[in-house]
C-alpha cells in the first residue's frame, strides 16, 4: 500500500458488546453490505474485529473468534477479491486461521502480550503487523491507569518490541499508541498532543480515536453523537503524522484527509 498519503481503515465490529455498533451486524450478508459501504466511501482496508476490547471486557477464545470471523471474512473476499483486510485479534490461532483463508495484516492490541506465540507467527507468516500500546488487559486496563512519563514509557515500549520483531526478520510494522486503552483523559490528550514524537520510529502510525470516550467526556456525548468531535481528533492526528485512520465512518474521514492534505501542499508551495 502507498502511504504517501494518509490511508482509511474502516471499522467492521463482528461482536455483539462493542461499545458503539456491538450487535449491529445479525448475518454475513449484513456485514458484507457494510463492507461495499465503507469501501465505496474510500476505505483503503477494513478492520474485522470478532472480540471486544472495550474498557471491561474480558478476553474470549481463539475458538469463538474463528467461528465469527471465518463466514465474513470468505464472504467480504468472495464479493469484493481485491478488498485488503485486517484482522483485529490478539490471538494467534485466530491470525494462522485468517491470512490462511486471504486476510493480509494483523492487529494485535496487546502486541504480543496477550498470546506470547504472536510473534513467532507474524514472523513466519511474513504478513503486516499492527501493534498497539496498551497498560494492562481490557478488563483492567482503565481502573486506575498511571504513568511516570507517557511519551517516554510508551516509546521504550515500542523500541523494544519493534526491535524483538526486527531480529525475527518482522520489518512491516505499524505503530499504534493506543488510545483509550490504559490511559485517562488526560493522557489521551497529552499523547495527540506529542503525537508527533512517534515518527522517530519512521514506521506508518496509525491513530484510532473514534468515537472514544476521550470525546465524549470533554463533550458531555454518547458515542453515537461523537461523529464530530471524532473528525475534530482525527484532523489534528493528520496535522501530526498519522498515517492511518481507524475509523467508524469513512466519508467523513476521507473529507478530513483530503482538506489536511490540500493545506499540506500549500504549505510546501510557500
Amino acid at each position: 500500500m502507498n502511504l504517501s498519503s494518509p490511508l482509511v481503515m474502516g471499522i467492521i465490529n463482528i461482536t455483539p458488546d462493542s461499545f458503539y455498533d456491538g450487535g449491529k451486524f445479525q448475518s454475513t450478508w449484513q456485514v458484507v453490505k457494510h463492507a461495499e459501504q465503507l469501501l465505496s466511501e474510500g476505505a483503503a482496508m477494513l478492520d474485522l474485529g470478532a472480540a471486544s476490547t472495550k474498557p471491561g471486557a474480558g478476553l474470549i477464545t481463539a475458538e469463538e473468534e474463528k467461528e465469527r470471523l471465518l463466514p465474513v471474512i470468505k464472504g467480504i473476499l468472495r464479493r469484493f477479491p481485491e478488498a485488503i483486510l485486517s484482522i483485529d485479534t490478539y490471538n494467534s490461532e485466530t491470525a494462522i486461521m485468517a491470512i490462511d483463508e486471504g486476510a493480509h495484516i494483523i492487529n494485535d492490541i496487546s502486541a504480543g502480550n496477550i498470546d506470547p506465540a504472536m510473534f513467532d507467527t507474524i514472523a513466519r507468516l511474513q504478513v503486516p503487523y499492527i501493534m498497539m500500546h496498551m497498560q494492562g488487559t481490557p478488563a483492567n486496563m482503565q481502573q486506575n491507569p498511571v504513568y511516570k512519563d507517557l511519551i517516554k514509557e510508551i516509546s521504550a515500549f515500542f523500541a523494544e518490541r519493534i526491535n524483538r520483531l526486527n531480529q525475527m526478520g518482522v520489518n512491516d510494522i505499524i505503530i499504534d499508541p493506543g488510545f483509550g486503552f490504559g490511559k485517562t483523559i488526560e493522557h489521551n490528550y497529552q499523547l495527540l498532543n506529542q503525537l508527533d514524537f512517534f515518527r522517530i520510529f519512521d514506521l506508518p502510525l496509525l491513530v484510532g480515536v473514534s468515537r472514544k470516550s476521550m470525546i465524549n467526556r470533554v463533550l458531555g456525548t454518547k458515542p453515537d453523537e461523537a461523529l464530530n468531535g471524532t473528525t475534530v481528533l482525527n484532523t489534528i492526528a493528520l496535522q501530526k503524522g498519522a498515517c492511518i485512520l481507524r475509523v467508524h465512518d469513512v466519508r467523513q474521514a476521507m473529507e478530513a484527509v483530503k482538506i489536511v492534505e490540500m493545506l499540506k501542499s500549500q504549505s510546501e508551495i510557500h
